[in-house]
């Protein structure tokens, strides 16, 4: 999709532990190495620091944005990674809307060992795109030992307080969605009972194949409603699973979560 149209740079540089180097003063990695929590998992931090005017993207980055990808090859002792995403901002650039980060964002990453108790080994790379006027892919390559007596740190505590509220905390029920084929994919219609103002609206599919436009949205009495194309990027055909939809509201510096929508 419009992502092929960023040049294919590579830059590259590696963080020790909690240290990191700078590459030429756009972008900065710091692993944080965290604590372990009382579940028995270990709450690491990613955090990227960006040089003035530049940007970088969240989970899902709009047309206009280069999605993060994460590669744990040569880590020792993890069993699964689970991401808590800070509320990011809204931007637009050449007419195309991105979501994304400035100056700099904590991402909490949160580890279950393979091996309860046993030393955690973070190796790997993260690769993202950061932007201003022009658009870099950056690829990172970290090395970090994940200390079990570490402390709670204060900048990772404040990312996950970040996060985007749930809907039934926000007082929104489910979400309705009817799914209508298209000439390329599949178009989505979701109906969702909102609070008043003009949020942001984000879908994902729940599948990282599928692209998704970036939403009409129009005000009913006390609902608003969200269409999307869903078109894979094989450009084949695809089953849609309703249950794995994800929706977010962004708007005021707060986001609503809402996972899944039913047949309506």
């Amino acid at each position: 999709m419009k992502n092929s149209l960023f040049p294919a740079l590579i830059l590259a540089f590696a963080a020790q532990g909690a240290q990191a180097q700078s590459l030429d003063g756009v972008a900065r990695l710091d692993v944080i190495p965290g604590w372990q929590t009382g579940d028995g998992t270990h709450m690491a931090g990613l955090r990227v620091t960006l040089a003035p005017g530049w940007k970088t993207y969240w989970r899902a980055p709009g047309d206009a944005g280069i999605p993060p990808q994460f590669s744990y090859r040569g880590s020792d002792n993890i069993a699964a990674v689970q991401y808590h995403w800070p509320v990011p901002d809204v931007f637009h650039q050449s007419g195309m809307r991105s979501i994304g980060y400035h100056d700099s964002v904590v991402l909490p990453v949160e580890i279950t060992p393979a091996q309860s108790g046993a030393p955690i080994h973070l190796s790997g790379t993260i690769d993202i795109g950061v932007c201003e006027e022009i658009c870099i892919p950056m690829q990172f390559t970290f090395d970090a030992a994940l200390p079990a007596d570490g402390g709670r740190d204060g900048a990772i505590v404040a990312a996950l307080l970040d996060q985007p509220v749930p809907a039934a905390a926000a007082g929104i029920g489910s979400a309705r969605c009817t799914i209508t084929p298209t000439e390329r994919g599949m178009q989505i219609s979701a109906t969702i009972a909102a609070p008043q103002g003009n949020p942001a609206v984000v879908i994902e599919a729940g599948d990282p194949y599928i692209w998704v436009s970036e939403p009409d949205v129009t005000r009913g009495a006390g609902t608003l409603t969200a269409t999307s194309e869903f078109v894979h990027v094989n450009q084949g055909s695809f089953a849609i699973d309703r249950s794995a939809i994800r929706m977010t509201l962004l708007g005021n510096g707060q986001a609503i979560d809402i996972q899944g929508c039913i047949a309506g």
